[in-house]
């Protein structure tokens, strides 16, 4: 009884379709056509009530069903058209509805067979039975037109659903790369300024009984890089936040010395694309904390170059072999910084022996690189050429 009452309470169509397929109920008055010159029997009559009382069901249900589940509806609306047509050309409604029905086939090609399988049918029954033209030519005039519009709004409608649900998965893989892309920056920011805190905060355990003034200094230093830490975290949650490789490098120098590690740089002068700019600078900042955290280097090497239209980054160190280089290949920082540089297109290369060695590889916009181009300019921003070798400092 609560299932009669939730199907009769609807809704009896997708919402989406509107009120219009109540209308559509309409068409059954041109049974009535043949009741301004006939008279027509009580039988007749409550024959014709019933009819509408079972199709109406039938009629509601083919807007729920699709393919193969289609196929009873289809088959009992052909049948009532069949029962009706020796007695009312009205029954020409009934095949044209099963036209219409066969827009929730979703293949094209079998929804356009059906339509034709109806109407040829409704066809052999006029000429079988020899009914006359006010049958015949409705339902092949309006049944045609009627089933064909009626698929092809349906594929457009499906098209148009499929384009919605594609969209809203490239805003939630747009949501997820956004997350991991904060993450990443999130990473680079507080660890390298983290690791230095900890440097430091361990150098000044080390003086508070040698040297208190200097234990003092490394404490202001501590304190200063910490407000420093503060700001970039809320520069780069409001999005405002720029860092020139200049400005990382003179930084990552800083930090190096703070450790007793020399830094020897050799970066040549050409213009960068600020995008660019920002993922060498991350991957600066992450290979110096590396080698902060586990290199337990003395000497450190940055160049940059451009070679043939193609910028090669390589930071090298002097430090000691790693204990898990799976554990640090495995990690979110040099994971960050592949996926970084990936994203313009480049690519990345480490290596570890007796010391490590780090290289990003990308082509320049609007340079020119006969290896990867074939002797034509390169379109777009930076994408990959090659990756050099990676292996120890000689």
């Amino acid at each position: 009884m609560d299932r009669i009452r939730r199907v009769l309470a609807g809704p009896w169509v997708p919402p989406a379709a509107g009120k219009a397929p109540y209308l559509w109920l309409l068409s059954l008055s041109s049974f009535a056509w043949k009741y301004f010159y006939l008279r027509p029997s009580v039988r007749e009559l409550a024959m014709l009530a019933l009819t509408t009382i079972v199709f109406a069901p039938i009629y509601f249900s083919s807007f729920w069903l699709r393919d193969r589940r289609l196929v009873p509806v289809l088959l009992a609306t052909f049948a009532l058209g069949l029962v009706w047509a020796p007695f009312n050309f009205g029954a020409c409604t009934f095949f044209i509805f099963a036209s219409g029905m066969c827009a929730g086939i979703e293949n094209r090609r079998y929804a356009y067979g059906t339509i034709a399988l109806i109407l040829c049918g409704a066809a052999l029954i006029a000429l079988s039975v020899d009914l006359p033209l006010s049958f015949l030519v409705p339902t092949l005039a309006i049944g045609t037109p009627v089933g064909i519009a009626s698929v092809m709004d349906a594929t457009l409608k499906r098209k148009q659903w499929q384009l919605l649900r594609k969209q809203e998965e490239v805003e939630h893989l747009a949501r997820i790369a956004e997350r991991e892309r904060i993450s990443r920056d999130m990473h680079d920011l507080l660890g390298h300024t983290l690791s230095l805190i900890t440097l430091k905060a361990e150098l000044a355990g080390r003086l508070l009984d040698r040297d208190v003034e200097a234990s003092r200094r490394e404490l202001n230093d501590i304190e200063t890089h910490a407000r420093k830490a503060l700001a970039e975290v809320r520069s780069a949650v409001s999005g405002y936040r720029q860092t020139g490789f200049a400005h990382e490098l003179a930084q990552a120098r800083a930090a190096l010395a703070a450790a007793n590690v020399t830094l020897d740089a050799q970066v040549q002068a050409f213009t960068l694309p600020a995008t660019a700019e920002s993922v060498l600078s991350l991957s600066l900042r992450e290979a110096v904390t590396n080698i902060l955290r586990h290199a337990d280097a003395r000497h450190c090497e940055v160049s940059v170059t451009l070679q043939d239209g193609v910028l090669v980054c390589q930071i090298r160190d002097d430090g000691k072999k790693l204990g898990s280089l799976q554990a640090l290949e495995q990690g979110n920082g040099l994971r960050g910084m592949q996926e970084r540089v990936a994203s313009l297109g480049g690519s990345c290369a480490w290596k570890w022996r007796a010391g490590s060695r780090s290289n990003c590889a990308c082509q320049r916009e609007g340079s020119h690189d006969s290896r990867t181009d074939r002797g034509g300019p390169v379109a777009g921003a930076w994408r990959a050429c090659r990756t050099a070798q990676a292996g120890s400092r000689p």
